[in-house]
């Protein structure tokens, strides 16, 4: 007998690794895919955190840590924090978790009950929305289309507060969209938020280091929320460390305490040898960050001339992380032989069917009618796959 939880059938499944996998699918079968739907750098991780891994293992650091993590670890974090982005968490604030998704996670089932409402601006990312629904939590979008910039104003984020308003999720630079908030349009938020005690800010800033001369302030530097105020960010992104599983939240203590205990019960703490690559990465030195910032500067120009340059796609350009969300309406409706476009999932399976690049579907981040590209690939896949879906798109009559 099989029996699911009603808890897992609510959940959907991720798109972006769904569509990860049918282009490994199709590359099995020996066809020629450009896979321009996963969010990540396709740089190998600098040779020196790769070495203090290795150190590790020879040193034994093969035991549990902490649950938290290493506290020279949080120690490094802690300074990288206050240096780097000019806000104070003592290393107790601060949990280490598998990743930055896994910390997002832990915060909203550690914060939210079942009826309390969450704030998040969408576009946004996938999981999003599916950790809320998993921490029985009520989701309240505020859409923020291209023609703003993908960002959302103060008055709007007014009109979607209520009584049981308990978090606002805000994530800049963005996936999916790469849009950045400048401290301008920041204060215009936080002066909303300043007057509703009862609201956590959960900032995800898991991408501040790939930005294209945007300035970048903190949402934890803002004295007026700073106490209730949540960063979650990781190696991932910055130092090309997808597969390590290192991410972490700087909180308030209490909820880092009650973040602690949560994942104390169900995972404990993550690899210690990891851990010990991370710290190496926020110890030594940071030339690698700019060396990958620049490369995903000159390929957001090149994307974006590209996509420019194809009939019916409207672009803005990102400020930062490494995606294109291009609006795809003008696509809805027209066909190709016997395949009819009705969305903007059509459209995505469409391009990898005919033009065999993987994208992944705008519905899949609460923005249907758009899709998403990475380019944290080679100038050489970026300009083939444009040349495809040019060519693809062209097709549609």
């Amino acid at each position: 007998m099989e029996h699911i939880s009603d808890r897992v059938n609510s959940l959907a499944a991720s798109a972006t690794l769904a569509m990860s996998q049918k282009s490994a699918e199709l590359k099995a079968q020996g066809i020629d895919v450009i896979n321009l739907s996963v969010g990540e750098p396709d740089f190998p991780t600098p040779a020196h955190i790769k070495d203090a891994a290795k150190k590790a293992i020879d040193d034994n650091f093969t035991f549990y840590t902490a649950v938290a993590g290493y506290p020279s670890l949080r120690k490094a974090i802690s300074t990288k924090l206050e240096t780097e982005n000019g806000v104070k968490f003592a290393p107790e604030q601060i949990v280490v978790g598998n990743g930055a998704k896994q910390a997002l996670c832990n915060v909203i089932l550690a914060a939210i009950n079942p009826g309390d409402e969450v704030i998040i601006p969408t576009p946004a990312w996938v999981s999003y929305v599916e950790m809320v629904k998993l921490a029985e939590g009520k989701v309240v979008t505020v859409n923020a289309p291209i023609e703003q910039d993908f960002k959302i104003t103060p008055t709007q984020l007014e009109a979607a507060i209520t009584p049981a308003t308990r978090m606002v999720l805000l994530c800049s630079p963005s996936n999916p969209t790469g849009s950045v908030y400048s401290p301008t349009e920041l204060q215009g938020l936080v002066d909303v938020i300043a007057k509703h005690p009862q609201i956590i800010v959960m900032a995800d800033e898991i991408y501040e280091h790939i930005n294209f001369g945007e300035e970048l302030r903190s949402l934890a530097s803002f004295p007026e929320i700073a106490d209730r105020t949540v960063i979650i960010n990781g190696v991932s992104k910055a130092y090309a460390m997808t597969g390590w599983r290192i991410g972490y939240c700087a909180a308030p203590l209490w909820l880092a305490k009650a973040v602690n205990k949560l994942q104390g019960q169900y995972s404990s703490n993550p690899s210690s040898i990891a851990q010990k690559a991370a710290e190496a990465a926020y110890t030594g030195s940071q030339d690698c960050i700019e060396e990958m910032r620049r490369a995903f500067e000159r390929r957001r120009n090149l994307v974006v001339s590209l996509a420019r340059e194809i009939p019916g796609l409207k672009v803005n350009e990102p400020k930062g992380a490494f995606y294109l969300f291009p609006e795809v309406s003008a696509f809805i409706g027209r066909k190709c032989g016997d395949t009819e476009i009705k969305s903007s999932g059509d459209l995505a399976l469409y391009l990898l069917d005919k033009a065999h690049v993987a994208t992944v579907d705008g519905d899949a981040f609460c923005a249907p009618g758009y899709i998403r590209l990475s380019y944290a690939t080679s100038d050489d896949n970026i300009r083939e796959a444009m040349r495809r879906i040019k060519e693809a798109l062209a097709n549609l009559k």
